[in-house]
């Protein structure tokens, strides 16, 4: 991992890299201040610790992640989960939670567990991300429409109910000027793609607003007071043995999630550019990250996608564009903080909508909805369902618990156990099958959810049996519940006078039944003599009429 580290960043600042990657971090910067500030509004924390975030995750995870091109900060999948954290324990609870989850991550990294994230299965990940995004655009109209809702209680469908009663007294100003954030945003790409739809839509409507002065319009200012220029001095969070314990399921929730969105985030970019990334150094960086950012007041941070992606675009090609673009971030913040206190919360609700339009991967979801198998369908509906009306870190577990179950049910179902006649065996036995030997051929991994199809197929030789060989020359693995199994019905088959024989076998199994017994249970002395050789024996024995057992 230190050598693969030490190649990447010999390149970092070569000259051919400075020109196009000092341009696509200053275009990924512009992209990156209003979502900053919007992700940071809708999770419960102050605008400027949105910024905070993407300057010093930007820096730190492009310095010591493994994708070149991957741009890091607050991003929307988090918004869900951190507004949860942010209104149970306060935003010192959500900076205690996102400084252990960067433990996590990078111990996570330091163990190589980077390659286990990606077994979790597409319906789940597009189920969680669907989910969000529904959160994400109820969660805005709030903000976009100038209600106020009643107190709900925290689940979606007590918060979604007040809204719509409070609709009917949208505030029209604010509305109006959503709506016109909205279009901006959806309309700007089709123009120019040089300068970013959400700034552009933010500044439009800025200015609007300044020089109309809409009473009643929210904006940063009224909501937050502004925005103070420049860093915060490091703060060490107060942390105690009793917070810690108190915060170690939300740390581990982001954890899990920042782990995913990084290593998706560096998948896709891996697509788009051509390059390849160390998941594992992948979790280190993100890891680093999340625990510096809690002392500059920032918030949980992971590999976005969108902006990632307008990188790449724009020629990126190395973690200098991550670099730039978090020092665009603090100039911006150090030289026009005042002037964001008239930014209209209407538009970054707008802009908002449009994340949760994308992160939802609505054609995606309907694709796999017509043509995924049934089993699929069901697991991302109800991850679906679980995220939107119970909670993130249910609908996961869920969700992977049921994918593992389905995949141990296809398993098993793919395990064959098949009887052999004489006439199968005549052009691989010449010695041919003595009467009451049967033979059964397996084919697959023998584990725990197959045994029960083992025990039932082999649990109906007829009477006249007195051989049975078992051939084991197309199992790959068998675990302890499969040896058991076999074991269990040796015992069986030998108190019913069967002998029962083994052989293959692949030296790795045949070390497994070695080590369980199996071989000295059957008096072999290895399974992995060939059927020929076994048939041999017996005919030998048939021959000298003697009883096969």
């Amino acid at each position: 991992m230190i050598a693969a580290l030490e190649a990447y960043r010999a390149g970092l600042f070569q000259r051919r890299h400075v020109a196009r990657n000092i341009g696509a971090g200053l275009v990924v910067g512009v992209v990156a201040l209003p979502l900053a500030m919007a992700f940071a509004i809708a999770s419960g924390a102050r605008p400027e610790q949105g910024i905070y975030t993407g300057i010093v995750a930007g820096i730190l995870a492009a310095l010591f992640g493994s994708s070149r091109v991957s741009i890091s900060g607050p991003t929307g999948a988090f918004i869900v989960i951190l507004a949860g954290i942010t209104a149970k324990y306060g935003i010192d609870g959500l900076q205690i939670a996102t400084l252990m989850a960067g433990l996590i991550l990078l111990a996570m990294g330091l163990v190589r567990l980077g390659g286990i994230i990606r077994f979790i299965p597409t319906p789940v990940i597009t189920g969680f991300t669907a989910g969000i995004a529904v959160i994400i655009f109820v969660g805005q109209w709030k903000d976009f429409f100038g209600l106020h809702p009643a107190d709900a209680g925290q689940h979606f469908h007590e918060k979604f109910v007040v809204l719509v009663e409070a609709l009917p007294g949208l505030h029209l100003p604010t509305a109006l000027l959503a709506l016109a954030a909205l279009a901006i945003v959806v309309i700007a790409p089709r123009v120019t793609r040089r300068v970013p739809g959400p700034l552009i839509a933010m500044l439009a409507v800025t200015v609007l607003h300044a020089y109309f002065q809409f009473e009643g319009v929210a904006t940063i200012g009224s909501a937050f007071g502004g925005i103070p220029a420049g860093l915060p001095e490091p703060r060490l969070p107060q942390v105690s043995f009793a917070r810690v314990l108190e915060l170690l399921g939300p740390a581990f929730t982001i954890a899990m999630l920042g782990a995913i969105e990084s290593l998706l985030c560096a998948v896709v970019a891996d697509g788009m550019a051509g390059t390849r990334h160390d998941p594992n150094q992948e979790l280190v960086g993100q890891g680093i990250a999340n625990i510096a950012t809690p002392f500059f007041g920032g918030i949980a941070a992971t590999g976005a996608i969108a902006r990632t992606a307008t990188n790449i675009r724009n020629g990126g090609d190395s973690p200098l564009a991550g670099v730039v673009h978090a020092l665009l971030l603090l100039a911006i913040i150090v030289a026009l903080a005042p002037l964001a206190a008239h930014i209209p919360l209407a538009a970054l609700a707008a802009i908002l909508f449009v994340v949760a339009w994308n992160m939802s991967e609505a054609r995606h979801f309907i694709d796999l909805l017509r043509h995924a198998p049934a089993n699929d369908k069901a697991l991302l509906l109800i991850t679906f369902l679980l995220t939107v009306f119970a909670d993130l870190v249910i609908a996961v577990n869920v969700g992977v618990l049921l994918a593992a179950l389905l995949f141990m049910k296809r398993m098993s179902e793919t395990v064959k156990i098949e009887g052999a006649s004489p006439e199968s065996l005549a052009s691989v036995c010449p010695v041919g099958v003595p009467p009451g030997v049967q033979i059964y051929s397996i084919d697959g991994p023998l584990f725990f959810g197959a045994a029960a199809t083992f025990e039932r197929t082999l649990a109906g030789l007829h009477d006249q049996t007195r051989v049975l060989i078992l051939r084991l020359g197309q199992v790959p693995m068998a675990d302890a519940t499969a040896m058991q199994a076999l074991a269990d019905l040796t015992r069986h088959f030998q108190r019913r006078g069967v002998r029962v024989l083994l052989c293959e076998a692949n030296p790795g199994i045949n070390e497994k039944l070695a080590n369980f017994g199996l071989l000295a249970q059957t008096n072999q002395a290895d399974a992995t003599v060939t059927l020929v050789d076994i048939l041999e024996q017996i005919s030998e024995f048939t021959g000298n009429r003697q009883d096969p057992q």
